[in-house]
């Protein structure tokens, strides 16, 4: 099968779903590649190193003409500014893997079932051990966790580690991260190997232990977490008596940082707010914010999404796809997860994936001109979908 490899075409989107390191494993395995010129260079991939591991260059329509298999990071949905262009490009029968945030927007979604093409959602990746290595979202995630904490010491006024110099001692910096799943653990991860001195506080108990054994501090709070996470492992949506309390009872903490980031987005939903101006108001001047669902809305009620702000002397920084400023190593994760899982689907030379094995069922989108993904449909309240073949 030939799997087409189109530019990104997002705004400032650096990223490309294939590197040339993964392709002869791919081609030994029975695929074949057709890149657009030009795709990886934002990433720091020339087109002569695709072409010296077998890929073949070609036009974005000869890629989207010859292709059986469409492979992009962000597909229309997740790409809201340029994707609806593919639409018109994209053909009955094709295979389109990527991003399509699926639980964005119902008329996109519709848009994409519409062309015929069978998509598969890679945000729909079950939470299983055998799909861990196809697991884009975490991924992405560990990439953004690392970045958060970067791009919160190159703006702090003030060092992260402790240092001892003839001048005195340097105490070290107070961070806090809130939400510890694959970004926040990272995060956490970070700013320890930098020095700091880390706290962590999650909804869910269970990550306890996680966060602890990665040399951070649990923050522990007197709340019913009985309904924290639902059958995927995500954090659930909890009613706003539940975050008043959490809030409250978060506030000294927060005050007392040097830096905060908060990782908490529930799928589908605007991300919760978790810290208030009064919480940013109680932080000392120079300390930073890194929202890092400034995307959903922001976990901070003051973030300005795509921005650094300020607000009393405290750096607010909501800058969105952090893991598509280090393009090189993203996509190289990326292309990873994206060998395992079509070498999966495609194995042994199969034309069409067996849709009875849970990673295929749980991550094809649309099929057939139809929204065929249970749990979309469950969302959009949309009736069950007619049974196919």
């Amino acid at each position: 099968m030939i799997i087409g490899v189109p530019k990104e075409v997002y705004p400032g989107e650096a990223r490309v779903a294939w590197v040339p390191s993964v392709l002869p494993a791919m081609i030994k395995a029975g695929f074949e590649f057709v890149v657009e010129a030009g795709a990886g260079l934002a990433a720091g991939y020339t087109d002569e190193a695709f072409t010296a591991k077998g890929a073949r260059l070609g036009s974005r329509a000869d890629v989207f003409q010859q292709a059986e298999i469409i492979t992009q990071v962000l597909c229309p949905g997740a790409n809201d500014r340029t994707g609806g262009e593919d639409l018109r490009q994209i053909r009955p029968g094709q295979y389109w893997v990527g991003f399509f945030r699926p639980l964005g927007d119902l008329k996109t979604v519709q848009a994409v079932a519409a062309t015929g093409a069978t998509a598969l959602a890679l945000e729909l990746m079950p939470r299983i051990t055998r799909a861990q290595s196809m697991d884009v979202l975490s991924s992405m995630a560990t990439i953004a966790g690392y970045k958060a904490v970067i791009l919160a010491a190159n703006q702090l006024p003030r060092l992260l580690p402790m240092f001892t110099t003839a001048a005195g001692t340097v105490t070290p910096a107070r961070v806090l991260v809130i939400g510890a799943g694959v970004a926040g653990l990272q995060a956490i991860a970070t700013a320890k190997r930098l020095g700091a001195v880390i706290s962590a506080y999650d909804l869910r108990p269970a990550v306890k232990e996680q966060v602890q054994s990665l040399g951070a501090r649990f923050v522990e709070l007197p709340l019913d977490t009985q309904n924290s996470e639902d059958a995927r492992g995500y954090a659930k949506q909890q009613d706003e008596t539940f975050y008043q309390k959490q809030r409250e009872l978060l506030h000294k903490t927060v005050a007392e940082s040097d830096v905060v980031i908060t990782t908490a987005v529930v799928p589908g939903q605007k991300a919760p707010v978790l810290v208030t101006r009064a919480m940013v108001e109680a932080m000392a001047p120079g300390s930073v914010i890194v929202d890092m669902a400034a995307e959903r809305g922001g976990n901070c009620e003051l973030t300005q999404s795509g921005r650094i702000a300020e607000v009393n002397g405290v750096h607010l920084i909501g800058l969105i796809n952090l893991a598509g400023t280090v393009p090189y190593h993203a996509s190289q994760l990326y292309a990873r997860n994206l060998a395992n899982y079509l070498g999966l689907l495609f194995k042994g030379g199969r034309k069409e994936p067996d849709w009875n094995d849970q990673i295929a069922a749980d991550t094809v989108l649309a099929r057939g001109r139809e929204i065929v993904q249970s749990r979309v449909r469950d969302f959009y309240k949309l009736p069950a979908a007619a049974a196919q073949a």
